[in-house]
């Protein structure tokens, strides 16, 4: 939860990444569109960085991820490879080196924690007729 516990005037990311620390579990829902916030993907970095260093449980579900599969999150098709194109364009027209090599060290990080979430045991969620 990140609503009700953040302190005010406190970084936000820095909270979170400090509550991602502290949880004994986190729960990441993939849907379709999961992939267009860099936020999204660099909390499940964290989460998965606990998880390998702490022993943190993480359970995955994929809520409608498209078209019926979740290893297309494992493999980042379809959606999600739509939002990684987006996320690399600007990468080779960065004239700093040292910016670029970043922005593009930060891609793998995030492909690596998807490829990893996807690759545990979890839930997938349809939509049906009836909702």
């Amino acid at each position: 939860m990140d609503e009700d516990d953040l302190k005010r005037g406190e970084e936000i990311k820095d909270e979170l990444f400090r509550a991602i620390e502290e949880s004994r579990i986190s729960i990441i829902v993939f849907s379709k569109r999961y992939a267009d916030l860099s936020w999204c993907l660099d909390e499940l970095v964290k989460i998965m960085e606990c998880r390998s260093k702490l022993g943190r449980h993480v359970l995955p579900i994929f809520y409608h991820v498209d078209p019926v599969d979740p290893s297309h999150v494992r493999k980042q098709d379809g959606d999600l490879a739509e939002a990684f194109h987006k996320h690399e364009e600007g990468i080779d027209e960065e004239k700093d080196g040292k910016k670029r090599e970043a922005k593009q060290k930060r891609v793998e990080q995030w492909r690596e924690a998807l490829t990893k979430a996807a690759n545990l045991s979890g839930h997938h969620l349809q939509i049906t007729d009836n909702g």
